[in-house]
């Protein structure tokens, strides 16, 4: 999503059922009522023969969960099937590492500004949820000024934002100061809301940019198809699989080029470096071992794929 109000996130089937149980409801316990979503492919291997199981901290080890933020509404990275099963590009990363770390990352819904702030209070181990990585995050900086603790990030995939309208009706947009004048359509607290009043403060002849902002992309997508703004924006991703399959590729169009090109990052709270390593670690082995091409390769997003986990690449 790319991300973010600063420049825009699997139980181990062989362990014994008694134990299973009690590590999931204690899962749920902790999670309390929040929407509880598992990811599309739970974790096969249990913690005592999986490769990179030594790596964890042992409150992850011991309850074999690690509890994902997520705003599952941002198709293809994370959204939900037509059975309400979380999909997608992280839930398919996050199920491959687990295999490697012999845990299940459970997914939970949360409106994407809000996720770095449920990090902080530990109501999630980590945030996946196409989440750029940048300076500011990492820093908990925002035009400057201190608004909280920063997070560290291991970026697993990279992205631009695009600008869609609706289809054989561009209006003459083709690149962001061609929105001088027009209404923009996109979700709160990403990269898109923060180019878009960037471009805002550019625009000359009294001609501004008119930004409404929704919780979640596909209101903006909505807004957008129903003709109440000219334009929306959002990752390059998102954007394609949305001018792919929304009406059945006739409702948008892609307009000019992506820009703004950086990392995804799976955010972890700065104190936790045994998880973010073992994170780390965990995704370089699933690059190594060819799954998280075959990821890549499914979702039709190859141009995004990264060779090595890095931690903290954002700028």
């Amino acid at each position: 999503m790319t991300a973010s109000s600063t420049l825009r996130t699997t139980a181990a089937r062989n362990r014994l059922a008694a134990v299973g149980a009690i590590a999931v409801a204690g899962a749920l316990l902790l999670t309390g009522c929040g929407d509880q979503t598992k990811s599309k492919e739970s974790g096969s291997a249990s913690t005592s023969s999986a490769p990179l199981a030594s790596k964890l901290p042992q409150a992850i080890r011991d309850k074999g969960v690690v509890t994902v933020g997520s705003d599952i509404a941002y198709a293809p990275v994370e959204f939900k099937d037509a059975s309400g099963k979380t999909v997608g590009i992280d839930p398919d990363i996050a199920a491959a590492m687990g295999k490697q770390l012999g845990v299940k990352f459970e997914f939970q819904n949360g409106t994407f500004d809000t996720l770095i702030t449920g990090l902080r209070s530990k109501r999630y181990d980590i945030a996946m949820s196409a989440m750029t990585d940048t300076k500011d995050r990492q820093n908990g900086t925002e035009n400057g000024k201190k608004v909280g603790e920063g997070v560290d990030f291991v970026d697993y995939f990279t992205a631009g934002v695009s600008i869609y309208t609706k289809q054989g009706n561009d209006q003459g947009i083709k690149t962001w100061a061609d929105l001088c004048g027009k209404k923009i359509a996109v979700q709160r607290g990403t990269v898109s809301e923060d180019l878009a009043k960037a471009e805002n403060k550019k625009c000359t002849g009294g001609k501004k940019i008119a930004i409404e902002s929704y919780d979640n992309d596909q209101q903006a997508q909505t807004r957008v198809r129903a003709g109440g703004a000219d334009a929306g924006s959002s990752d390059f991703p998102v954007t394609a699989y949305a001018v792919k399959t929304s009406g059945g590729g006739k409702d948008f169009q892609v307009v000019g080029e992506q820009v703004e090109a950086a990392p995804y990052g799976i955010a972890i709270d700065k104190t936790n470096t045994q998880l973010r390593d073992a994170l780390k670690d965990a995704l370089d082995a699933i690059i190594k071992n060819g799954e998280y091409a075959k990821i890549i390769a499914k979702w039709g997003v190859q141009d995004g794929a990264v060779t090595s986990a890095v931690v903290n690449g954002g700028k």
